[in-house]
């Protein structure tokens, strides 16, 4: 009778709180992230669980399937179609890459350099896979400095190659001093190093191939928000070529870009969350040892990525706002316009905007002059592009990217330092950022 009465005092007590809620007007907040365990059977429908498949008759690590493969999509080949979107685009254009670097006490740095692209194969990755030997170049990359000014002229090529597990060179790397007037060539960085003062590493400008990772689906979830702005920034000014600089309100900017058909009636973007282990016997002692990306299901576009090391410690996130910047390529048009990269272990943020991005069909002429070691002397900056995306003041930085804390927990296990956790909420009450203090306001 006691236990009777009880399970009677406890069902009144429920359904009190839920008359409390809905008088209230509150609503408890709905989880957007799902398991496997959790999904639809239309979402089943679409996946693969196979962890071994048929391979590629030329090359064994490569799957059999034609790219770009058709439903249902193993979590391999999610990967590999994650793969035709690095964050410089697989055709050849030109654009000016805005960038940036503040640190957690709000000191801030940033440049902005011309670049150019060729491509030596077809546009796409698939090129890139069937058609390009391994151990041959693949893109040439051209950047020239426009700032800040003292800057003005330094230049770099880059070369990067098509690499395997016999081809190791990633890529042929030259710098030009206009001080010294000389071309020097510079060693190959690690990959998994970070550029001096930045949060982002080598690989994540160049790309990753994804025949060096393990592949495993983790389930699915839905991004509302990638790059995030500060309320102190309302608009930003954008080159869009054929119609100027353009001032755009900063919600009015979405992670697929305009054009993209798939959003949720809230804004939202339904993403497969997939994990990609480091294969050791291709990368030995790479620091990077596990990568989680937010791929949308459509196109399987990367919104979304987090490191962790060996240890499963939480490194960086790098989150991106996408742009079609070339309708010929259709679904594969798709390129990185806005990427926030944030290094939680120094509390440090990387920004990169490319800015006036616009195809380009470049003559032989031109491929076999500019895209060389020794055009760098000439100091030419051959099309000037500009923008007006530099950023003016510390208090209109980028935004942290947010955590997902409580998504994917058998994944995804991170603790965040008191003192960084202190400030990431203190950033989310005051809509921008909050930087170190001292004395009694940090306590």
């Amino acid at each position: 009778m006691n236990s009777e009465r009880a399970g009677v005092r406890r069902l009144v007590g429920a359904l009190l709180g839920v008359l409390v809620l809905c008088a209230s007007g509150a609503r408890a907040e709905t989880p957007t992230w799902r398991t496997l365990a959790q999904l639809t059977e239309e979402e089943r429908a679409q996946l693969d669980l196979a962890t071994s498949t048929p391979r590629d008759a030329r090359f064994d690590y490569l799957p059999a399937e034609p790219w770009p493969f058709k439903a249902p999509y193993t979590a391999e080949e999610m990967g590999y179609r994650a793969a035709e979107f690095v964050h410089i685009s697989r055709w050849p254009h030109s654009l000016v890459d805005v960038f940036g670097v503040i640190t957690s006490s709000g000191y801030i740095s940033q440049g902005a350099g011309v670049t150019y692209i060729h491509q030596s194969v077809k546009p796409g990755f698939e090129s890139y896979m069937h058609d390009l030997p391994a151990g041959q170049v693949y893109s040439r990359w051209l950047i020239y400095s426009t700032f800040p000014p003292q800057t003005e002229a330094e230049q770099q090529l880059w070369v990067p190659y098509r690499t395997d597990a016999q081809n190791r060179t990633k890529m042929e790397f030259y710098v030009y001093a206009p001080s010294l007037r000389k071309v020097r060539r510079q060693p190959q960085p690690r990959r998994d190093q970070r550029f001096p003062d930045n949060a982002q590493t080598f690989d994540d400008v160049v790309g990753r191939d994804p025949w060096e990772f393990s592949w495993e689906l983790v389930g699915a979830d839905v991004i509302q928000h990638t790059v995030r702005f500060p309320s102190t920034r309302p608009t930003i000014f954008l080159n869009i070529p054929g119609k100027g600089y353009v001032e755009t309100k900063v919600g009015d900017i979405k992670p697929m870009g305009d054009t993209y058909p798939f959003y949720r009636p809230d804004g939202g973007v339904d993403c497969w969350v997939v994990k990609a282990t480091v294969r050791e016997d291709l990368l030995p002692g790479y620091n990077e040892h596990t990568l989680i990306f937010w791929l949308d299901k459509h196109y399987f576009y990367p919104l979304r990525m987090e490191k962790y090391d060996a240890k499963g410690q939480l490194m960086m996130v790098e989150v991106r706002n996408a742009k079609q910047e070339n309708p010929a390529r259709g679904e594969f048009g798709y390129a990185a316009f806005m990427s926030n990269y944030w290094f939680l272990e120094q509390d440090l943020l990387s920004y990169s905007v490319h800015d006036g991005h616009e195809p380009r069909e470049w003559t032989a002429e031109q491929a076999g002059m500019m895209f060389t070691p020794e055009f760098m002397r000439r100091q030419w900056l051959v099309e000037p592009v500009r923008s007006q995306t530099l950023i003016d003041d510390p208090a209109q930085y980028y935004l942290r990217p947010e955590l997902y804390e409580g998504r994917f927990p058998e994944v995804r296990k991170f603790a965040l330092d008191p003192v960084l956790r202190a400030r990431v909420d203190a950033q989310e009450a005051a809509g921008k950022l909050v930087f170190e203090t001292t004395g009694a306001s940090a306590q």
